[in-house]
């Protein structure tokens, strides 16, 4: 099901009275990178996602975005589904998304899910690299930004044996509005940091990274893993940064291992 939140695109599987789960997709790609997920869990959970501001089929406006906004827009969807302490999951940006929000709300959650993702805040060479694509984006069009940044993504497995349906995910994010991609990199290189807050993090939490992850690899994922008190981590076999597109099942065994346990 889909519906408009606070003029965002919302998609809904299951039934409602179930224990619910929302994920949080990346970036530069929207709510259909957790299809294979939401398949999985929706007869015993219900499971939302939804297209970040400025992504997918949710508006740019004037892009002019941050990760404040970001988890605003992530409050507003909790409160207005009526999401009663709801499971979070989320990846790279999304991480970023939950991280955040476990700062501000923790109380609001049951359980937290963080794939590929970082708690450090950008450095310089980051924020400059971040920059660069703005302004490759003005100079040269979304598309090639959108190819050599997907690409980079994904593992060279899954780069040489399913080209076609990375061709698609590249297609797709490359018909994105420009203005929200920039507005999502804006966002993205003027975050905090969040590791400090880790160690306050008391809701159980699930870490899963691909062990191919050039973006943020295990090394980095397992030094957050070690600072959240009672944490989990799960390392994908086969995969890079995109663990729930590059090797679905048996991220859906380490998700769902994980959820049974808070039954």
């Amino acid at each position: 099901m889909k519906e408009i939140i606070n003029g965002l695109s919302v998609f809904s599987e299951g039934y409602n009275t179930n224990k619910s789960i929302i994920f949080i997709h990346g970036f530069p790609y929207d709510h259909t990178m957790w299809n294979a997920q939401m398949e999985a869990l929706k007869e015993k959970y219900f499971c939302v996602s939804y297209d970040i501001r400025g992504l997918g089929e949710s508006p740019a406006g004037d892009g002019q975005f941050t990760m404040e906004s970001f988890v605003d827009d992530l409050e507003e969807i909790i409160n207005k589904k009526n999401l009663n302490k709801p499971v979070i999951c989320g990846l790279s940006m999304g991480g970023y998304i939950t991280l955040r929000a476990l700062e501000r709300m923790q109380d609001k959650f049951s359980a937290a899910i963080l794939c590929d993702t970082r708690s450090e805040a950008d450095n310089n060479e980051g924020k400059l690299k971040r920059a660069a694509g703005i302004k490759r984006i003005n100079t040269e069009g979304l598309s090639p930004f959108a190819k050599d940044f997907i690409t980079n993504c994904f593992a060279e497995d899954f780069r040489q044996n399913k080209k076609d349906e990375l061709d698609s995910i590249i297609k797709k994010s490359s018909a994105f509005n420009p203005v929200g991609v920039k507005g999502c990199l804006l966002a993205m290189l003027s975050r905090t940091d969040t590791t400090q807050s880790l160690s306050q993090i008391k809701i159980p939490t699930l870490l899963i990274c691909g062990e191919k992850d050039a973006l943020t690899p295990p090394s980095v994922m397992k030094e957050m893993f070690h600072k959240i008190p009672n944490a989990e981590f799960v390392e994908i076999k086969n995969a890079g940064h995109m663990t729930p597109i590059e090797n679905p099942d048996e991220v859906n065994i380490a998700i769902i291992n994980f959820l049974n346990k808070l039954d």
